[in-house]
């Protein structure tokens, strides 16, 4: 009998802890909405460009004033011609390799690989082209808007 009294708390213990542990689980996931917001991949909206591209906006509205942030997926074997940008760009490659050329002579023979973890600055009003080659690539890009988009006069 006492051997049995003896198992009996010691489940109850196990019980009771295993409770606490969950209950503190649950507890440490939950997180302040005021503090920060968290949108999973699954929960990126992404919209299908002309030319090959799709992109998301994360932060702002690229077509108004002010800070934006958007990714953009370049998808394999597509590019963009020459073109330029009233403001300065600063994009991040998140993933694959994308492809960059400057100028007006739109030549896919002189793109440079730029490998994923790479920084890159597009200055405003400058002539660039570029893509993916044989995978797709991932961008994040942030700016100041108005971003609009010239396209360039060939030479």
């Amino acid at each position: 009998m006492k051997r049995y009294v003896i198992v009996q708390a010691i489940m109850r213990r196990i019980v009771a802890i295993s409770l606490y542990l969950y209950l503190g689980i649950l507890t440490a996931a939950e997180l302040d909405p005021k503090a920060i917001t968290i949108r999973l991949p699954d929960e990126i909206k992404w919209v299908a460009n002309p030319g090959g591209s799709e992109s998301a906006v994360l932060v702002g509205d690229p077509s108004k004033p002010g800070l934006y942030v958007v990714l953009n997926k370049w998808k394999a074997h597509h590019n963009s011609k020459p073109h330029s940008h009233s403001n300065d760009r600063f994009i991040t490659v998140i993933s694959g390799t994308w492809w960059v050329g400057t100028g007006t002579d739109y030549n896919v023979e002189n793109l440079k690989p730029i490998p994923a973890g790479s920084f890159v600055t597009h200055y405003g009003n400058e002539v660039h082209y570029d893509g993916a080659k044989d995978g797709d690539t991932i961008l994040q890009i942030f700016g100041i808007g108005s971003a609009t988009s010239t396209p360039a006069a060939a030479k």
